[in-house]
């Protein structure tokens, strides 16, 4: 007898540490136990017979193996049908990459991608063959890890089935998700514009004033939306608060201190203020730096929270940001231009 039969128990499965999905798998619960498995000596005639015989979970491949049970190779299926019914298994068998049953499924699909192995054999701790991993599983695998990528990349912390759940949810489920932090910022639009009225003599005094509202609000948000997109990104790769606090913090303070003394000579110019240009400098680098803290903040507290950062954190950073960046400004101008 040639051919054996697959092992009694298929490959134990289990759970440890956790991905971008939650707990990690395994590839030994991906592997089919139930695969045609002839010894080294077996001729393609055998096999080819045996293959008739049985019904297998997956047939593409015959799996070899030698004596101990120790896998050699695999022979393709189509290979069989060409070479000479007496030919020897060992003799046509293609070696492929084997991983122990323990193995997280990403990394055995990636040595499978590498080594351009249409299969990968799964073996136990003595090295004896417990079932091979077809085709369509590892482009399922490798297919299904690429989404979750993307999900990462995208700032998304659910796996990929949510997020494509959430690209093909009804209306009314997308208002829900989104419009409550939407309202928020409404509120935020309506204490940003009572917050500028509440300095209606100085503005009415210095009409110039108003010229750089923009632009300073419009340079702090940009700063915080570049910072946010980073933490969201290392959020989702597990990247701790602690790792960028004080380097994005001290680039926030940089990149504003950059922008105030570009935009100082035009600001004096445009104002025709000395005291105005210096307002609106200083309230460049403090926007600036305000802006990295609030966008440093915000994702991580709502990550504690469960909530999804990609959808809180950015409008609620940006109502944040506008009325810290209005109130420095026209604070400043009025220590400063009086």
């Amino acid at each position: 007898m040639t051919m054996y039969s697959p092992p009694a128990t298929p490959p134990a499965s289990h759970s440890s540490g956790r991905d971008g999905r939650g707990a990690r798998h395994l590839i030994g619960a991906r592997s089919e136990a139930a695969v045609p498995i002839a010894s080294a000596e077996s001729r393609v005639s055998e096999a080819l017979a045996a293959l008739r015989r049985a019904e297998f979970a997956y047939s593409g491949h015959v799996v070899v193996v030698d004596g101990h049970s120790h896998m050699v190779g695999v022979a393709a299926v189509e290979r069989l049908l060409r070479e000479p019914g007496d030919t020897q298994l060992a003799s046509i068998a293609d070696t492929v990459p084997t991983v122990a049953t323990d193995t997280p499924e990403e990394s055995a699909a990636t040595v499978a991608a590498h080594r351009r192995s249409p299969v990968i054999g799964v073996c136990g701790r003595d090295d004896e063959f417990l079932g091979l991993v077809p085709p369509e599983t590892l482009l399922e695998i490798l297919a299904a890890e690429h989404e979750d990528d993307m999900a990462r990349f995208g700032g998304y912390l659910a796996r990929s089935a949510q997020v494509r759940s959430a690209l093909e949810e009804s209306l009314v489920r997308r208002l829900w998700h989104r419009l409550p932090w939407l309202l928020l910022g409404l509120l935020g639009a309506m204490a940003s514009a009572l917050l500028t009225a509440s300095f209606e003599v100085q503005l009415a005094q210095v009409v110039a004033v108003a010229f750089f509202v923009p632009a300073v609000v419009y340079l702090a948000d940009a700063v915080g939306t570049q910072t946010e997109a980073l933490v969201i990104r290392g959020i989702s790769q597990g990247v701790r608060l602690r790792r960028v606090l004080w380097t994005e913090s001290a680039t926030g303070a940089v990149i504003g201190l950059v922008l105030a003394v570009l935009f100082f000579p035009f600001a004096v110019v445009i104002g025709d203020s000395l005291a105005l240009g210096t307002a609106v400098g200083l309230a460049l680098f403090f926007g600036a730096a305000t802006a990295t803290a609030v966008a440093l903040t915000l994702p991580y507290l709502f990550a504690r929270w469960g909530k999804d950062p990609a959808f809180g954190s950015g409008p609620l950073a940006t109502v944040v940001q506008d009325l810290l960046s209005i109130t420095l400004y026209l604070c400043l101008v009025v220590v400063i231009v009086g």
